[in-house]
C-alpha cells in the first residue's frame, strides 16, 4: 500500500543533515554546558553555534534568542512573562480569536490572575484588521498577541501594518510564527515585533525544542527559575542535541527556502484547483491567496472529519482535521466557528498539510482516493441528499 504523509503542521520528519548533526551530542558530546571544564564547554560553543543559526533564519541578534522546549512553551512565556513584568504599566492585552490554545489559554489564565483580555473577531479569511486593534487599545494595553499565520486554514496576518499600529503606542508586539518560521522568509526587523515563537517540528528539525525571539532591552519575568541558563531567562539544563537541530534546520531552511515554497506552491496549486471538481459540497478555508504555501485546509458536508480521517489512513494518507494540539478533543474548531463556518459543516474539515518529501504522484493519489471515500461516507449519511 502507498503510504502518503499530509500531516506536516503536527510535525515534521527530521532532515537527514539535521540528524546527522544531531548524533556526535547523543553519543560523545555528552557535558552540561554550564560546566566549565571542556566537556562542558564543548556542548556550550554548539548551543551558540545554533543560536547564531537561528537569529540568521530569522534576522535577529544571536543575544536575542532564547531556546524554549516547544512553540507552545514559547508562546506561554512570551504572554505570561511580557504581562507579569510589565504589569505595572497596566493589565490589558489584545489577542485573536483564533490563536493557538497555548496562547488562548495563557490568556485565560492572566484573566485569573487579574488581568484584562480583548479577544478580537477575524474576518471570514482569518484576517485581523489593524484598525480594530488600534480601537481595542487603551491606556491599559501591555502586549498584543497576533499570530503570523493560522496554523489550520493558512491564513497570513498583516503582521506589518498591526505592528505600525501597535509602535504608535509603545505597546509590546508578539507573534505566533509558529506555522511561518523556516516555511515562508520572515524578519523580525520588518515585521515590526518585540517577540516571536518558532517550533523546530515545523521546518525538518526534532520535536521538543523550539525558540523565543525576545528583542534586546525587552524586560521579561523568567518562565522558570532556578538556573542561570539562556541569561536567567529559562532555567534548565538545556537540550543540547535538540538546540543543535534546530540550529542545523534553520541553516538549511534559510538556505533552501526557495526551493521548498516552489514545490509547495505547485502542490497546493493542484490540489485546491482538483478538489473542487472533484468532490461536491466543498468548502476551501483560508484566505484564496494570503495563505501559506503548504495549507490546503477544506470542509466537506454531509460527514465527519474523523470518519474520514479513519479511512483516509486505511489507504495509507495520514492528515489530519485541524491542530494537532485538540485533534482528540472532537470539538469544533474555535478557528472555524471564528470565521463563521456553521458548525454542522466545520464537522467534515480536513487539513492537508504539505512537506518538501511529497511528489505530485501523492497528491494523484490522494485525488483518486478522497472522493471515493467521500462518496462512501455519504451514503451512510442521513444528511446527504442527492
Amino acid at each position: 500500500m502507498r503510504k502518503v504523509y499530509l500531516d506536516h503542521a503536527s510535525g515534521t520528519p527530521i532532515h537527514p543533515q539535521v540528524r546527522e548533526e544531531m548524533l556526535p551530542y547523543l553519543k560523545e558530546i555528552f557535558g552540561n554546558p554550564s560546566s566549565l571544564h571542556q566537556f562542558g564547554q564543548e556542548s556550550a560553543s554548539a548551543i551558540e553555534k545554533a543560536r547564531q543559526r537561528v537569529a540568521g533564519l530569522i534576522g535577529a541578534e544571536p543575544e536575542e534568542i532564547i531556546f524554549t522546549g516547544n512553540g507552545s512553551e514559547a508562546n506561554n512565556f512570551a504572554l505570561k512573562g511580557i504581562a507579569l513584568a510589565h504589569q505595572k504599566r497596566g493589565k490589558h492585552l489584545i489577542v485573536s480569536s483564533i490563536e493557538h490554545f497555548s496562547v488562548l489559554h495563557s490568556a485565560k489564565t492572566l484573566e485569573k490572575w487579574g488581568f484584562k483580555v480583548t479577544y478580537l473577531p477575524v474576518d471570514q479569511y482569518g484576517l485581523v484588521d489593524p484598525l480594530k486593534v488600534a480601537r481595542a487599545m487603551t491606556e491599559e494595553t501591555i502586549l498584543v498577541s497576533i499570530m503570523h499565520a493560522n496554523n489550520e486554514i493558512g491564513t497570513i496576518e498583516p503582521i506589518e501594518e498591526i505592528s505600525r499600529v501597535v509602535r504608535k503606542r509603545k505597546v509590546y508586539f508578539h507573534t505566533d510564527a509558529i506555522a511561518t518560521t523556516g516555511i515562508i522568509p520572515l524578519d523580525v526587523g520588518e515585521l515590526g515585533v518585540d517577540c516571536l515563537s518558532l517550533s523546530a517540528d515545523q521546518f525538518y528539525g526534532p520535536k521538543g525544542v523550539g525558540a523565543l525571539f525576545l528583542r534586546k532591552g525587552t524586560r521579561i519575568m523568567p518562565y522558570l527559575e532556578g538556573g542561570i541558563q539562556e541569561d536567567g531567562r529559562r532555567a534548565g539544563t538545556e537540550n543540547v542535541p535538540g538546540i543543535v537541530g534546530l540550529g542545523k534546520a534553520a541553516e538549511l531552511a534559510k538556505k533552501e527556502m526557495e526551493k521548498r515554497r516552489r514545490h509547495l506552491f505547485f502542490l497546493r496549486k493542484k490540489l485546491i484547483n482538483e478538489l473542487p471538481r472533484r468532490i461536491e459540497h466543498l468548502r476551501i478555508n483560508g484566505h484564496p491567496k494570503l495563505r501559506l504555501p503548504n495549507n490546503v485546509h477544506v470542509c466537506i458536508e454531509f460527514i465527519e472529519g474523523e470518519s474520514m480521517l479513519m479511512l483516509l489512513d486505511s489507504q495509507g494518507i495520514a492528515t489530519s482535521s485541524g491542530s494537532a494540539c485538540t485533534s482528540r478533543a472532537l470539538k469544533v474548531s474555535h478557528v472555524l466557528t471564528a470565521i463563521g463556518v456553521p458548525a454542522a459543516v466545520a464537522q467534515g474539515s480536513l487539513l492537508f498539510s504539505l512537506g518538501t518529501d511529497n511528489s505530485e504522484e501523492d497528491i494523484d493519489y490522494l485525488l483518486e482516493t478522497l472522493p471515493s471515500v467521500v462518496q462512501r461516507l455519504r451514503e451512510m449519511s442521513p444528511l446527504y441528499k442527492k
